[in-house]
């Protein structure tokens, strides 16, 4: 009778488990299976990147048990008339659940050669009713920004765009992202002049890609929770950080494997750079790092104060003189 009640408890734990797993993906709008078209221009192309917002935005899904996929439609360049025109090939045709719409930057940026907001409009309204027309839901992102300076003629003038693109998702009961007023906030709270969202005013570097990606995922409906999740699912990512030019080689690592390292850097008086070219140097000092915290502790505490530059060098020639027997 006892085992009886047991089993019975058990089966209603397991029940009350998967009821409350379902109940906290229950408001996000996105489900396990499903698949989103990201269209848009070379910031969407650059998305698709291990570190870029589309697959940030795949991952922070995942992270929080939505296993979704993308579909890569950006092309460099592009603007509203282009991205009408290969809708049905880009995105239509392949059948998406969803579509996120970034366009405008393009528009506006490209001077004489872009698309003057009347018949930027008439572009994305029209992209809109396609795509919805064809059963795919919208979510439609306003335009980031046109260089990290929000009072140049460019950002004005992109303010129209993005004023259109909030009311159209509101008429056509879009989901919406509002990018530009997040990138607004993040740039007034910049304490030092140089890009801190992009790598040229435009196109993302990290930071920008995972402010898109949160924008994007809190659209979808990702609460604080899951989107804590999301961001720590984030830092191990293989090779979002991008060591090669302090190395001068090819190695990459992880946002927290970064965070690591800028933490012993700071231990020991080192930039970022100086601790990595340290024990990247580590045989020709002696022999690689023991397996052991201590181990490695001890390796930095002697040979902190080396430059591990010139040791590497110096036994890139010293090998090179006894392998020629010269």
């Amino acid at each position: 009778m006892h085992k009886s009640i047991a089993i019975v408890g058990a089966v209603l734990i397991g029940v009350l488990s998967v009821s409350a797993q379902d109940a906290d993906k229950a408001g996000v709008a996105v489900k396990s299976g499903q698949k989103i078209a990201f269209l848009g221009d070379s910031i969407t192309a650059g998305g698709m990147s291990p570190a870029g917002y589309v697959m940030l935005t795949v991952a922070g899904l995942k992270a929080n048990g939505i296993d979704a996929s993308a579909i890569g439609a950006g092309i460099s360049g592009h603007k509203s008339n282009d991205m009408l025109a290969r809708l049905g090939r880009d995105v239509i045709s392949r059948k998406p659940d969803w579509m996120t719409l970034s366009c405008g930057v393009n528009d506006v940026w490209h001077g004489a050669n872009g698309v003057a907001l009347e018949q930027y409009k008439s572009n994305i309204t029209a992209i809109v009713d396609q795509t919805q027309a064809a059963g795919i839901k919208v979510m439609i992102l306003t335009a980031t920004v046109i260089k990290e300076d929000l009072n140049n003629s460019e950002n004005q003038k992109l303010a129209a765009y993005n004023d259109f693109l909030r009311g159209l998702a509101k008429e056509k009961k879009c989901l919406l992202a509002d990018l530009n007023a997040n990138f607004q906030t993040a740039i007034k709270a910049k304490t030092k002049p140089e890009n801190a969202l992009t790598v040229d005013g435009v196109h993302m570097n990290l930071h920008g890609n995972q402010l898109m990606a949160k924008g994007i995922l809190g659209a979808f409906g990702l609460d604080a929770a899951q989107m804590a999740k999301a961001e720590d699912g984030w830092l191990d990512i293989p090779g979002t950080f991008d060591a090669s030019p302090m190395l001068q080689g090819t190695l990459k690592l992880s946002q927290r494997q970064q965070q690591h390292l800028e933490t012993i850097a700071s231990k020991y008086g080192l930039t970022v750079e100086q601790a990595a070219r340290l024990l990247y140097a580590a045989p020709a000092l002696g022999g690689v790092p023991g397996t052991t915290a201590a181990d490695v502790e001890a390796f930095l505490s002697k040979n902190a104060k080396e430059n591990p530059a010139s040791v590497m060098q110096n036994s890139l020639t010293n090998a090179i003189t006894v392998l020629l027997g010269k």
